[in-house]
């Protein structure tokens, strides 16, 4: 059963359309249409973000195609992407 979707091929993240437990597997179904599966590290909240790549401390984060964020630690596929492990960033237009 699909629980979580993802709306760009630029996303590193899926998003969880019910919540999802620690251990479980993830059925995401893809911008295309494609299913594929991801084993949980941890309890995913609704419309919480998880890891569908590993990113590595600096790297950004991606929803909806767009960067939201990056990583302020190495994050794991399968891992819960919130607050606690992504970055603000913005681009300085100061200098622009």
């Amino acid at each position: 059963m699909i629980n979580a979707v993802v709306i760009d091929e630029k996303d590193t993240v899926a998003v969880a359309i019910e919540a999802l437990k620690k251990g479980s597997v993830a059925e995401i179904r893809s911008h295309s249409g494609a299913v594929t599966k991801v084993a949980l590290v941890n309890d995913i909240p609704i419309y919480h973000k998880f890891a569908i790549t590993e990113m590595k401390k600096g790297d950004p984060v991606v929803k909806y195609g767009e960067h939201i964020g990056i990583a302020g630690c190495d994050i794991h596929v399968g891992e819960h992407v919130h607050v606690h492990n992504v970055e603000n960033h913005r681009e300085n237009l100061d200098n622009a």
